[in-house]
C-alpha cells in the first residue's frame, strides 16, 4: 500500500478530480483524495493524500493558501477568467501600477467577499455554476475571510501580476475583480497558480508527467506532515495495544488544553490522532483517528 502526501503540480486544463484519478492510476489504483480543488484553468499545488494518509485530508482544508496571479484590465468576464465571455468593458488606468498600489492596502486583513456564481457552492442542492450556465443569478451572502499578504509583482501594459496569501474560501477571481473596481476599472484573470498550501511550503511539487513516467521517483510526505499544529505525544509500547483497542491511555505531561494531539509509538511510528481528556480523567488520551502501521516517520 502506498501511503503519504503527494504535492502535485496540477497542470493547466485539468480538473482536480481528473488529476487525482491519474495519480491513482500511476500508483496502481491506490485510494486517494485531494485537499481543496483548483479550477481547470489554475495550476500549482494540489496536495493529494494516498492510502492511509487520506485520513488526514480533512485537517488540511482549513489552511491558508498562497497564489500568484495575473489580471488583465479593461474587460470583465462572466466567469472572472479567460473561460467566460466578456460582459463589461472599462478604461484601463493611465498609470496602472500607481492605481493598484493605491488600492492594495484596503484589501489587507479581514475583508468581506461575495462568492461568484461560477463556483461549486450549492443552492438547494444545485451547484451555483449550473444555475449560472442557465443564466440564473441568485443572491449570495458575503463571507468573511483574511488576506494576510498582497504584493504587486509586475505591471506590463494592461496586465498586472500579484502574489496573495489568504485564508480558506478566498476566490482570487473575485479579489481581482474587486481590486480592479476599486481602481476605477474592471479586470479578469489570465493566470492563476497556487504556490503553497499550509502547512506545506512553496516548492517540492511533483509534475504529473514526471509522476506518470516514473511513480517510484516521486517523494511522498509522511501523513503526519499535515499536522504540525498538533502537539506530539509519545506512548509506551504497553499503551499502544490498549489504544488500538479503543481505550484511553495515560500520558503524563499532555496539555489538557489541547483539542487534539499526534500519537506516536516507540520508534517514531505515527499512530494517529488523539484527544486529551479532562476533569477526573486528566492526563489520559483517547483515540480519535488511528492509522494502520505506517512505519517510522522520516526525520
Amino acid at each position: 500500500m502506498t501511503n503519504g502526501i503527494l504535492l502535485l503540480d496540477k497542470p493547466l486544463g485539468l480538473s482536480s478530480s481528473a488529476a487525482v484519478q491519474r495519480v491513482r492510476r500511476a500508483f496502481g489504483r491506490v485510494k486517494a483524495g485531494h485537499t481543496g480543488s483548483l479550477d481547470p484553468l489554475a495550476t500549482g499545488m494540489l496536495p493529494v493524500c494516498l492510502g492511509e494518509a487520506t485520513k488526514v485530508a480533512g485537517y488540511l482544508l482549513d489552511g491558508d493558501k498562497e497564489y500568484e496571479f495575473t489580471m488583465r484590465f479593461g474587460a470583465r468576464t462572466a466567469t472572472g477568467d479567460l473561460e467566460g465571455a466578456k460582459i463589461e468593458h472599462c478604461p484601463v488606468p493611465a498609470n496602472l501600477r500607481l492605481a493598484l498600489q493605491g488600492v492594495l492596502p484596503a484589501f489587507l486583513g479581514a475583508i468581506q467577499q461575495v462568492p461568484p456564481m461560477y463556483s461549486a457552492l450549492k443552492r438547494d442542492g444545485e451547484p451555483l455554476y449550473r444555475l449560472a450556465r442557465r443564466g440564473v443569478e441568485v443572491e449570495r451572502e458575503p463571507r468573511s475571510l483574511t488576506i494576510h499578504a498582497l504584493e504587486l509583482l509586475d505591471v506590463a501594459g494592461d496586465e498586472a501580476s500579484l502574489r496573495v496569501r489568504c485564508s480558506k474560501g478566498t476566490y482570487v477571481r473575485v479579489l481581482a475583480e474587486d481590486m480592479a473596481r476599486a481602481a476605477g476599472s474592471c479586470a479578469h484573470l489570465t493566470r492563476l497558480r497556487r504556490t503553497a498550501v499550509e502547512p506545506f511550503p512553496a516548492g517540492g511539487m511533483v509534475a504529473l508527467a514526471a509522476l506518470e513516467a516514473d511513480p517510484r521517483s516521486a517523494v511522498l510526505l509522511a501523513a503526519d506532515a499535515a499536522l504540525p499544529q498538533l502537539p506530539a505525544v509519545r506512548l509506551q509500547e504497553a499503551d499502544v495495544a490498549r489504544l488500538r483497542q479503543g481505550q484511553a491511555v495515560r500520558c503524563d505531561g499532555t496539555d489538557p488544553g489541547a483539542a487534539l494531539v499526534r500519537l506516536y509509538a516507540p520508534g517514531a511510528v505515527f499512530l494517529g490522532i488523539g484527544q486529551p481528556l479532562g476533569d477526573d480523567r486528566a492526563g489520559f488520551v483517547r483515540p480519535v483517528r488511528l492509522f494502520n502501521d505506517l512505519g517510522p516517520t522520516p526525520t
